[in-house]
């Protein structure tokens, strides 16, 4: 009679800890349940000064709510531009990439999608370059150029993103704002000359850099 209570206790026990991982298994399938969620933007600021300087810049990006505070971003597009000075004369057009996700640090309570925050991205950019004019120093000091034929070549940074969101009154559109401190990894180089500018890093003199971008974004 005892043996029967003990391998019943036994069997019950054993039957209560499974339904318990079960339960612990499903809580922890819905916290990960991703629900389809996008956010389209494209920077309005950058497009419009295209059309009074030599730099056309043109970007968008798509972000998506992941988890909790975190947002995936995607961000593309093309930039066409010159660089004209200290001697040089160089023109360069191409896309970029860039992928990363961001953190919202506050948000409002009525739409998680208002709000601040921060993140980091990775990027790359392919592109084609030409040099009408490289200065050199000749023999005695006097001073010259030379010129190379349009090349492709490729460079890749990281940059991080610092921003806000805000709801366009009732509507499904928003202004995103943000910042983006770049730093430049690695670039190739024709004939060792290090690039003046790459597209959507700027330009590349020095290895860091200062982006922004003013969107108008649509929440699908």
């Amino acid at each position: 009679m005892k043996t029967r209570l003990i391998y019943t206790l036994f069997f019950s026990l054993c039957s209560l800890l499974s339904l318990a991982q079960e339960n612990k298994e499903e809580i922890k399938k819905e916290k990960w349940k991703y629900e389809p969620n996008f956010m389209v933007g494209v920077d309005v600021l950058n497009l419009g000064v295209s059309f009074f300087s030599d730099r056309m810049l043109y970007q968008g990006f798509i972000s998506s709510k992941v988890k909790g505070n975190i947002h995936g971003v995607i961000e593309a597009g093309f930039e066409k531009n010159v660089y004209q000075k200290n001697g040089y004369d160089a023109k360069v057009n191409g896309p970029f990439l860039k992928l990363g996700a961001f953190y919202m640090l506050a948000k409002d309570s009525e739409n998680e999608f208002n709000g601040f925050y921060a993140g980091g991205k990775i990027a790359g950019s392919f592109y084609n370059q030409e040099y009408m004019s490289v200065p050199v120093r000749g023999f005695g000091g006097s001073n010259s150029s030379v010129a190379f034929p349009s090349s492709s070549q490729s460079s890749y940074w990281v940059e991080g993103v610092i921003g806000g969101r805000v709801q366009l009154f009732e509507s499904n559109f928003f202004i995103d704002v943000n910042l983006q401190p770049k730093y430049l990894l690695f670039t190739t180089k024709q004939e060792d000359i290090q690039p003046m500018i790459v597209p959507g890093f700027g330009r590349s003199s020095s290895k860091f850099n200062m982006g922004f971008s003013w969107n108008i974004a649509y929440k699908f």
